[in-house]
């Protein structure tokens, strides 16, 4: 990651060249980390996508307490399991 200046401007002296190739090779092993865990987790592609489809048809004013809400409905358990088991027979 590069510094900023004091003037707004990227500092690219910031990190040693050894510095980036290690920061660069952190972000590729980050991003596969978190691809696999994506992978075994369908569930959060769910829970991510079920969220986003009721912001964007209710469009809530207070997105905080919307989301609130929608993190801790009781039942958010049991609406996620279903929707996983009909990918599963799909």
């Amino acid at each position: 990651m590069e510094a900023e200046s004091e003037s707004g401007t990227l500092d690219d002296g910031a990190l040693s060249a050894e510095q980036r190739e290690k920061l660069r090779l952190f972000k590729i092993q980050t991003r596969i980390d978190n691809e696999k865990y994506l992978m075994a987790h369908p569930e959060v592609e769910i829970l991510v996508g079920d969220f986003l489809r009721d912001v964007l048809l209710k469009r809530p004013t207070d997105i905080c307490a919307f989301a609130a809400d929608h993190f801790t409905n009781p039942d958010l358990h049991m609406v996620i399991n279903a929707k996983m088991e009909t990918i599963k027979t799909d």
